[in-house]
């Protein structure tokens, strides 16, 4: 353990502190696709009982109108952050019909490419962006590379948090706005530096059907006549099979300050690319792509957690994060576990929170140009396409380290962590998140990538079918415990009020989609 880390972790355990650090918050994003009885991508529309997809705040698509994506609100608690999400799954069912969600990051076998629905958000200006931000993507990565799904965590501390960990070499005078980001800057690069454990612990697709690569060359292996598999992969969502584009390549976002951060992608999202160039942005009196630079807007571009603040409507999210700072961070490298029916537990959301303390309090020395953050982005690709390999190595701080030696060295860190969080809160839910990452460590085949595969070895099954039968045997679930009462009223009523909202806003509909878009662009809107 590093001092910085034992004295921090004994500050933060002085009963005054410990009440700040209890105010943590977490919210969840689940995508899912939707698929019809047979496990085929689903051709319909958003389900209007749903509402609407432009503005509901818990339901709502993401790239193609089969990708549902459901969205908790904030909660201190891990009980009631899985139950939300678990009683949004109930109402959804009640609305799907014979459809059901598809409980796996990599996706149902996929319809030729032209035949996969982009996602709709009704004909206002704001809906239209949303859309054709949509359309560029499918010119610039391909449709079926948008139907990934993936679970997203977000997490906050309370602001009066940051004071706690103010170093004496801060500079004279510096605004809590700037520590905290400085804060959460710190964390994302610890983050970067270490996220390869979670990858190891919870990635949870190592194969996928042959349909996703559309013909495109590949490397994996074939496990049977429709499977695609590397042997020790943990999770091809996060591998380069994902989001491969040479404009994107060469963007690397420094996070040794927020500024820095957010001058590279605003000088991404103003930047013209050639192949872009080729596209255009209008054909045949439509719009393709919001524009032609390397990236269309901020949220093209991937990356496993990202620093957030709350964007007014209309705001663009980087305008929102120069003036008002990072208010959480989003985690987006978690794979759905195929094996709980929301795709995620509660032994897995505590070790979220132990693992970002952990990111926080440890020292967390600043990139260096080339250095350790291309070394860390290395041992990430290496987890998620060869993590169960025995005897595999990573790099730390330019050394051979075995994998295992590592793992086990940050799990001890990690639980004294764990150990803080559950005298906060007077549990031992988040020690007890530990243990079973520790088996994982010492015995790979636990590990939820091992066991879909020997699920496939054992059953026989193609990836289509056994991840169709497990996403049925969820629906099944779901389905014999429907909402009921105020709950199911209560959704009813978000579902109208969301159809309402955007019928108004259709209706109050002025201006140019042109000049929307423009005015978007150059972060006019959103402005107060």
């Amino acid at each position: 353990m590093s001092d910085l880390l034992d004295s921090r972790l004994a500050l933060l355990d002085q009963p005054a502190h410990r009440a700040v650090l209890a105010r943590r918050l977490h919210g969840i994003e689940k995508e899912s696709l939707r698929v019809d009885a047979e496990g085929h991508l689903a051709m319909t529309p958003h389900p209007a009982g749903l509402g609407a997809a432009l503005t509901h705040s818990s339901i709502t698509t993401d790239y193609s109108e089969a990708l549902i994506e459901l969205i908790t609100a904030t909660h201190a608690g891990h009980e009631s952050l899985l139950g939300e999400l678990r009683d949004i799954h109930r109402f959804v069912y009640s609305e799907l019909d014979r459809e059901m969600l598809w409980n796996q990051s990599m996706p149902c076998g996929l319809p030729p490419e032209k035949d996969i629905p982009i996602a709709w958000f009704g004909s206002s200006n704001i809906g239209m962006l949303k859309h054709v931000y949509r359309r560029g993507l499918a010119y610039r990565y391909g449709k079926a590379m948008q139907c990934i799904a993936g679970i997203h965590y977000n997490f906050s501390f309370a602001e009066d948090f940051w004071p706690l960990l103010a170093d004496p070499g801060e500079p004279a005078g510096m605004s809590s706005k700037d520590r905290q980001s400085a804060k959460y800057v710190a964390l994302i690069r610890n983050f970067n530096r270490y996220s390869w454990l979670l990858m190891y612990l919870f990635g949870a697709s190592p194969a996928l059907s042959v349909d996703f690569l559309q013909g495109r060359a590949h490397q994996l292996e074939r496990l049977d006549d429709s499977t695609l598999y590397l042997p020790y992969a943990t999770s091809l969502r996060m591998s380069d099979l994902g989001y491969q584009n040479k404009a994107q390549a060469g963007l690397k976002p420094c996070y040794n300050d927020l500024s820095t951060y957010v001058a590279r992608l605003y000088e991404a999202v103003s930047t013209p690319w050639p192949e872009y160039e080729k596209i255009g942005t209008v054909r045949d009196g439509q719009w393709v792509q919001l524009n032609t630079n390397i990236l269309q807007i901020e949220n093209e571009y991937y990356s496993s957690i990202r620093p957030k603040r709350v964007a007014r409507s209309g705001e663009r999210p980087l305008r929102a994060l120069a003036e008002r700072g990072v208010q959480y961070v989003e985690v987006r490298c978690m794979d759905i576990d195929p094996f709980q029916p929301v795709g995620i537990d509660e032994t897995t959301s505590r070790f979220l929170d132990a693992f970002l303390l952990y990111c926080t309090l440890e020292d967390s020395p600043l990139f260096a140009e080339g250095g350790h953050c291309s070394r860390s982005a290395d041992n990430f690709l290496t987890v998620v396409k060869r993590g169960r390999q025995p005897g595999l190595t990573l790099n730390r701080d330019g050394n051979a380290i075995p994998l295992r030696a590592w793992a086990e060295e940050l799990l001890d860190r990690i639980a004294d962590c764990a150990g803080l969080l559950d005298r906060v809160h007077g549990e031992t839910g988040y020690s007890a998140s530990i243990a079973p990452q520790r088996a994982k460590v010492e015995a790979p085949e636990l590990t939820p990538s091992a066991r879909v595969l020997e699920s496939l070895r054992t059953s026989g099954m193609t990836f289509q079918a056994f991840m169709l039968d497990l996403s049925r045997r969820h629906a099944e679930h779901f389905r014999s415990q429907p909402c009921a009462g105020e709950q199911l009223a209560r959704f009813r009523r978000l579902a109208a009020e969301s159809l309402a909202e955007q019928r108004e806003l259709e209706r109050m509909q002025t201006g140019d989609f042109g000049e929307f878009v423009a005015a978007y662009q150059a972060g006019l809107l959103g402005r107060q």
